[in-house]
C-alpha cells in the first residue's frame, strides 16, 4: 500500500463560542478563541490518499487532479471566509479544527476514485493540528 499526500494552504476566521454558556464559561473553555471580534488562522491542509500505483501512469492518483478537487471543494468554500458566518457547514457545530477536518473529509471523499481517502490533516497553528481517518 502506498500513500500520496497533497498540501494546500488557506486562511479563515472563526470564533469558538457556545451560546448556551455565560461569557465567563466561554472564556474559561475557549480562551482567546472566544474573542467577540473573531480571530483567524493560516491553515495547512494535508490530504492523503492510499492505493496501488496504476501500471500505466505509476500514480495512485493524479496529484494535479487531487489538487483540483481540493481547490474546488475546499478552498473556494473556505479560503478567506468567516467559518461561523459565511459557510453553512458550521451553523450547527463548532468550527473547531477537529470538526473542520471531518467536514473536509465529507466534502472530498465522494470525489476520490481508483484509490481511497486515507487521512485529512488540518494544521491550525504550528503546534495544533487534527487528523481524521474517516472513522
Amino acid at each position: 500500500m502506498l500513500y500520496l499526500t497533497r498540501k494546500e494552504h488557506f486562511n479563515a476566521a472563526h470564533k469558538l463560542y457556545n451560546e448556551q454558556w455565560s461569557e465567563e464559561e466561554n472564556e474559561r473553555v475557549f480562551g482567546k478563541c472566544a474573542n467577540a471580534n473573531w480571530h483567524g488562522h493560516n491553515y495547512d491542509l494535508f490530504v492523503t490518499v492510499k492505493g496501488e500505483p496504476n501500471s500505466d501512469t505509476g500514480f495512485i492518483m493524479n496529484a494535479k487532479e487531487l489538487g483540483d478537487i481540493i481547490k474546488r471543494e475546499i478552498l473556494t468554500k473556505f479560503d478567506h471566509k468567516n467559518l461561523n458566518v459565511d459557510v453553512p457547514y458550521f451553523k450547527e457545530i463548532q468550527p473547531s479544527t477537529e470538526n473542520f477536518a471531518k467536514v473536509i473529509w465529507q466534502l472530498i471523499e465522494p470525489h476520490i476514485y481508483d484509490c481511497r481517502l486515507h487521512c485529512i490533516k488540518l494544521q491550525e497553528t504550528e503546534t495544533i493540528f487534527a487528523e481524521y481517518y474517516g472513522e
